[in-house]
Parts: C-alpha cells; structure tokens; sequence
C-alpha cells in the first residue's frame, strides 16, 4: 500500500497562501475566510492533531496488511521551495505575477521553508517509522520513502534552466513582467511575449518540478468548487476567481517529472518491503508453448 498523508493537516494551503498573497486587501479577505494559515498554527496541528490522527490511521490500515505496516510505504512529498543555490528560494514574484495580489514575501517564504525542512519533514518521518521520540510497535512501523528529497531540492518551484521550453523562457518573466499592466492590452493581449498561451506545455521537461502560480494558471484554468462561501467567485469576471484558479489548479505540487521521482523513490520502498531483488541480466525471449488440446465437450 502506498500513502502520503500529513500536509494538508497542518495547512499546507494556508501556508502557501501566507507566503504568496501579499495586497493588504486580499490578504484581509483571505485571512477573514480561512484560507491563510501561518507556521505558528501549522506547528500547533503538527504537535497535536496530526498525531492523534496518525494513531487512529494506523488502526485503520493493520486488518488491510495483515497487521504489518513495513507493507505501507509513506513517501513524502518533495520539498517545493528549496533554491538550488541552498536555502530558501528568493521569493519575490517569479512565476506568480498571473495575479496582481501575488507576490512571494522573503520572509516569510525563510520561515515556511524551513519549517517545512525542520520541523514537518522530520515529524512526518518519526510518526510513520516509530523514531524520534514516537512510540510504537515494531509491527507498526512503515517503510519510509524519502530519496527524491535531494533531487527536489535542486528542482524547486524557482528552478530555471537554459532547457526549459521556449514558452516558459520567453514568457514567464523573473522580475514579474511577463504581463501587460494596462487595462486594454491586458483584455485583449495581456502575454508581453510574442506567443499564444495555447503554447504552453504543461508537461514538458523543465527544471522545475514544482508547479508555479503560471503554471497551474496556463495548465488547469481551474473555476473552484468546495470553498467556502465567503472565498466562492460568483462568476468568471470575480477577482477573488483569479486567486483560487492560480492556487487550486495544482500551484506548489509535483509535475509530472516531480510526480516520476516520487514513484521512483515509492518503487524501491516496495521492493524493500517485499524483500525483492530487482531483476538483472539478460531479457529471454522464447515462444509460448502450443495451448493445450481443448477436452471433448458433453451434453447438446
């Protein structure tokens, strides 16, 4: 069985919401209706709820293994917003200027990312092998899955490189820009790029592995469901839409290279929970044998 659970219990997306949505007026209209979270009440859950709702998980799924939980691999997600040069990323407006409202404050982007290296990695870690100061059964220890988390760090929602896709290099602007700030181009023409948002390609190999704003934006134009009242845009033309589309279609979650690198990492958990050697050596080709002569059949 595999499982990754955690973040979203301790407010993933309100964490992500604190960093990003930095205009007063809408970070006040977020913050009214719950969408904003921030590390103090990320940490209050991770010391309480999250545990608490791990042991009752853990019942749940000992009559589904046979009572051996080494058969549940917990992979976790990669870090999103580790710069490649070390630390944090810079924050500022890279890969979030398809709204006005966004702009990644330093920060508090330090403060969500290394509470995220420091704090929750490590506690998800220690609930789900009984290790650091966690108290559990033997039987009751997952198999971890966390080898991805390097190659993340190196491809984070503010990774570029000289191979991304031609639309991403010459329309997503690292200053903020890639947009036309005036109310008539931005209507009719608002790419500052000479290409079609049609171009786009959301799953092409680039540098990073975490979906920006844009990205999820381009890739999903996602109208959102489930929200609460005082968040629900009442039609396309509502501004509050602008903000839920960019953050709901997928922004700060794996690509699908990212997602690749997370089953990679999964794949060898499994074979270690399975005691399996993965197969070496040369691939046989041989026919299959002639089917068997079919029985005389009785009856009509």
């Amino acid at each position: 069985m595999f499982l990754t659970i955690g973040a979203n219990d301790t407010y993933f997306s309100g964490l992500v919401a604190d960093v990003i949505i930095e205009a007063a007026a809408e970070r006040a209209l977020s913050r009214r209706s719950g969408v904003i979270a921030t590390v103090e009440e990320a940490q209050a859950a991770l010391d309480t709820t999250l545990p608490a709702g791990f042991a009752r998980l853990r019942a749940a799924l000992r009559p589904l293994v046979g009572g051996h939980l080494d058969k549940v691999v917990f992979t976790s997600y990669g870090h999103p917003a580790l710069s490649p040069e070390g630390g944090p990323c810079p924050g500022g407006p890279d890969g979030l200027d398809v709204h006005p409202a966004f702009n990644a404050n330093p920060e508090r982007m330090r403060k969500v990312a290394l509470f995220v290296q420091n704090r929750f990695l490590p506690a998800i870690k220690a609930l789900a092998t009984c290790t650091g100061g966690v108290t559990c059964a033997a039987a009751d220890r997952m198999t971890f899955a966390d080898s991805h988390q390097a190659a993340f760090a190196q491809h984070s929602m503010c990774a570029r490189a000289a191979t991304d896709p031609d639309f991403d290099r010459d329309c997503f602007s690292p200053d903020g820009k890639s947009f036309a700030d005036n109310p008539i181009d931005g209507a009719s023409d608002p790419l500052v790029c000479d290409r079609r948002a049609s171009e786009f390609r959301a799953y092409a190999s680039r540098a990073r592995w975490v979906r920006t704003a844009n990205d999820s934006y381009f890739a999903a134009m996602t109208f959102p469901e489930g929200v609460s009242a005082g968040m629900r845009p009442s039609d396309l033309h509502d501004a509050t839409w602008g903000i839920l589309s960019a953050v709901y279609g997928g922004a700060v979650h794996p690509t699908a290279e990212g997602h690749a690198a997370m089953a990679d990492a999964a794949l060898a958990g499994a074979r270690a929970a399975l005691q399996l050697v993965p197969a070496v050596g040369a691939v046989l080709v041989e026919p299959l044998p002639p089917p068997a002569p079919e029985a005389p059949t009785q009856g009509r």
